[in-house]
């Protein structure tokens, strides 16, 4: 089940909701709390991240703040390998690097541990999130992995938002897998 049928794509989108408006005005947020709490939508969705990656001799999984890290521990788990937060600054206890990215309004911050792989050079990892809009987070998540001198196998997403572009700024990184392309 590498690739997903038309049907099984559309069946995971209709079990993503539409908040329209939310957090602003003219904002259509992919609510996806109505994919996790349909425990037969999660399911395929997490046999087909692990047949698609069960092959490719990773390490770790690499999750964003903070939906990442729904899929990245539950796919990690599958696989039988290591789970990593990539954090909002200020979140992790120990030591960290720490990249900025630029926010609409601002800017923002994400971190990891310094010692996130345990100090292995070219650990193999795949880093996770649940959407890319303009890809700002990804690509400063995605920095942050190769400045650990892990090897950044693939960047995986759920939702690809692609008239925002950000998919081709990760790419710039690391190759990109999105499993649904919204229009």
């Amino acid at each position: 089940m590498e690739t997903l049928t038309k049907e099984q794509q559309q069946f995971l989108l209709d079990s993503i909701r539409d908040i329209p408006d939310f957090p602003k005005a003219g904002i259509v947020f992919k609510d996806i709390t109505t994919l996790l709490n349909n425990h037969v939508a999660f399911n395929l969705l997490m046999a087909h991240l692990e047949t698609k990656y069960k092959e490719y001799d990773l390490e770790y999984i690499a999750g964003i703040d903070s939906r990442g890290f729904i899929f990245g521990a539950a796919l990690a788990t599958r696989l039988g390998i290591g789970f990593v937060p990539i954090r909002k600054r200020g979140k992790l206890p120990s030591t960290t690097i720490c990249e900025k990215y630029e926010l609409e309004y601002g800017f923002d911050e994400v971190e990891i541990h310094i010692d996130a792989f345990k100090n292995k050079v070219g650990a193999r990892v795949l880093l996770i999130d649940d959407l890319i809009a303009t890809g700002g987070t990804a690509v400063a998540a995605s920095k942050l992995v190769v400045d650990t001198k892990a090897t950044l196998v693939e960047v995986c997403f759920l939702m690809n938002l692609t008239f925002l572009n950000g998919k081709e700024k990760v790419e710039k990184i690391a190759p990109v897998y999105s499993v649904l392309d919204i229009l």
